[in-house]
């Protein structure tokens, strides 16, 4: 699985983060949404998953 991150899209919802907190996370910043695993195990794809159809700027693609 390939995670792509797309921070221009980004609107810091924390949806992503509130699915997949093993994966990503928030930048206290500005809440842009930070990778924190570009290549996590199989057995996360749900939550990935979920994380990024959840995105409301659909800044998040899963690719297998």
């Amino acid at each position: 699985m390939k995670i792509l991150i797309d921070e221009e899209k980004c609107v810091g919802a924390g949806t992503c983060v509130l699915a997949a907190a093993d994966v990503f996370d928030q930048r206290e910043e500005d809440g842009v949404v930070v990778l924190l695993d570009a290549d996590p195990p199989h057995e996360l794809l749900p939550q990935v998953t979920d994380a990024a159809v959840r995105c409301p700027a659909l800044a998040i693609e899963v690719v297998e």
